[in-house]
């Protein structure tokens, strides 16, 4: 076995750092690679049957290359999942050769040697108990999670099944600057989504879930199974509204999707091009003054937690609302030149390309109020339980998604609601958050408390 095929399979750190040695002898100015590998399970079962067994490993490594030129960088990067002698040196001379032959970029480059740096310490992002399990009993928590779905209900008559999934992975990072690191991080799930049969034999179908870090955080089987049911009869023998303007609210797990337009607004890469509503707002009340919005990449076991980010910077708490008033843009190195400021630790990237924007842990400050609170405060209006669509337009902030839920009589949920629309502007949207829940609960990395927003549009009949 050839000298970096050894590494490659004893010490992949070491590995990415003799590959940023090399590009730098070749030729480069500056260098850095990201190797990553990993293991998943998945299996689905099917009104009882096994329908999908999947097991699989992967392993890839990126080098992005930095030729300086008198007005900036040439850039350019090459992926491969062979880690050969002869692989990494394909892998060289493709990045090199790729960047003689592009633009130069005054603002491309690394960050400075100062700023690199990582989280220390166990944030608690790998439990080796999710691959604990045999495969028999990946399996039977699927089937336990299904069965208890369709036993909970008469109406449930079918299913998309149950399912259980398992993760682990590894990411190994250098550069030319001197920076390395690495981390390793798991995950585990168990789903069911049953079908249910109206009284007019309609068939309406939803999902539950819980997703933990470790095995021994997940809820049962049985509980996921339940609530999956809950969730899927109560949308049997839904009806259209009136086009109307009413309070809405969005439950947790939709309201995630409003807090992320607010990543997507403060997001480096939509600011700089002038793709963003929040272009040139730092400073300003963008948002009622109950809201708080805030990034952070260091909770300890966070589905968003990393001790470090895609250009080794370490991972920090970014505020980027504060009671209302736009705080802070999400920037990496190279965002945050075009806007004359620094990263913010939120560089993402993927094995190859350019570094991107990517959020840590992302959710809403919790209010005080509890949901029934919320939903006792409504004389009439729309409970939101799914989104549909990608009616959202980051430029001039317009909103229009198709939805579906309960409809709000006297504080109390009544009756299904379906073949609907909701729009407004995002912009008025933030201002108009009336009420904010004490429910904060991660289910992923985005999490919202429940929402209450006024001024918003319901198109139906």
């Amino acid at each position: 076995m050839s000298s970096l095929s050894q590494l490659a399979a004893n010490n992949l750190q070491q590995l990415a750092t003799d590959i940023v040695t090399k590009a730098v002898r070749a030729g480069a100015s500056d260098a850095e690679v990201t190797i990553r590998e990993g293991d998943e399970f998945s299996t689905v079962v099917r009104m009882g049957e096994v329908e999908t067994l999947k097991e699989s490993g992967s392993r890839g490594m990126g080098l992005r290359v930095l030729i300086a030129t008198e007005n900036g960088h040439r850039v350019a990067s090459t992926s491969t999942s062979d880690f050969s002698e002869e692989g990494v040196d394909h892998l060289v001379r493709g990045a090199l050769a790729l960047a003689q032959v592009t633009s130069e970029d005054p603002f491309a480059g690394l960050a400075d040697t100062c700023e690199f740096g990582k989280r220390e310490g166990d944030l608690e992002l790998y439990h080796e108990d999710v691959y604990s399990l045999e495969t028999a009993e990946r399996i039977e928590y699927a089937r336990r999670a299904e069965a208890a779905a369709l036993a909970a209900d008469t109406r449930i008559t079918n299913s998309d099944g149950g399912s259980f999934d398992a993760a682990t992975g590894r990411r190994i990072f250098a550069n030319s600057r001197g920076f390395s690191g690495e981390y390793r991080a798991s995950s585990c799930s168990i789903s069911a989504s049953p079908i249910a049969l109206g009284k007019s034999n309609e068939m309406q179908r939803d999902y539950w879930y819980t997703y933990a870090r470790s095995l021994k955080k997940l809820n049962t089987p049985e509980s996921v199974g339940i609530e999956a049911a809950r969730r899927t009869v109560r949308r049997l023998d839904a009806r259209r509204v009136k086009t109307q303007q009413a309070p809405i609210i969005f439950a947790p797990e939709i309201a995630r999707s409003v807090i992320g337009a607010i990543f997507d607004a403060a997001s480096g890469d939509s600011v700089y091009r002038g793709a963003s509503f929040f272009a040139g707002k730092l400073g300003e009340q963008v948002a009622a003054a109950s809201v708080t919005v805030i990034d952070d990449g260091t909770i300890v076991g966070g589905f968003g937690t990393s001790p470090f980010d895609g250009e080794g910077l370490p991972s920090r708490r970014t505020v980027i609302v504060e009671r209302g008033v736009l705080t802070n843009y999400l920037l990496n190195t190279y965002t945050g030149r075009k806007l004359g400021m620094k990263s913010t630790g939120n560089a993402s990237r993927g094995l190859a390309g350019n570094p991107g924007i990517g959020a840590g842990n992302l959710f809403l400050v919790a209010g005080s109020a509890t949901p029934q609170e919320i939903l006792g405060g409504v004389q009439s209006g729309l409970y939101v339980t799914e989104l549909m669509g990608q009616g959202v337009n980051m430029v001039t902030g317009d909103y229009s998604r198709g939805a579906s839920g309960l409809w709000i009589e006297n504080g109390e949920l009544t009756y299904p609601v379906q073949e609907i629309t909701i729009a407004g502007n995002l912009k008025d949207i933030f201002r108009n958050i009336t009420a904010i829940g004490n429910d904060l609960e991660f289910r992923g990395s985005v999490a919202s408390p429940t929402l209450r927003v006024d001024g918003m549009t319901i198109a139906g009949e």
